[in-house]
């Protein structure tokens, strides 16, 4: 995974929704979420926007893993298009960088339970 401190890898945010990151590589993040009941929508499934945290939590670790945990990168845009509801269970989420340059990152990424593919996002990132 890798040896860096939490407080490269983890934010506030991303441990209050409970994810948990599972791998990481140069330019590639792959990020858990366990459905618990706070993230649940009023239908009982998955909310979507906890999905969506999930993505951007995972594209914004692979920008770091790209260009390093020492320059900082934004979320400009991101588009997600979801597949299916989730009623329990972990996802995973992986995301890869596509292109770095030098003022910005497109990050592609898949959120998956089990063989199942749960949602697909692409989003831009401002390298700062």
């Amino acid at each position: 995974m890798t040896d860096l401190p939490s407080e490269y890898v983890e934010s506030a945010f991303s441990q209050l929704l409970g994810c948990r990151l599972q791998r990481l590589e140069e330019g590639v993040a792959t990020v858990a979420l366990t459905l618990t009941p706070q993230l649940r929508n009023r239908g009982q499934k998955l909310h979507g926007g906890a999905i969506f945290s999930l993505v951007d939590i995972a594209m914004g670790l692979a920008c770091s893993a790209s260009h390093g945990f020492d320059q900082q990168s934004v979320t400009i845009e991101c588009k997600i298009n979801y597949m299916r509801a989730v009623s329990d269970g972990e996802m995973l989420c992986t995301a890869r960088v596509l292109h770095a340059g030098r003022r910005t990152l497109v990050v592609d990424a898949d959120v998956v339970q089990g063989d199942k593919l749960v949602a697909k996002a692409q989003g831009t990132f401002a390298v700062l």
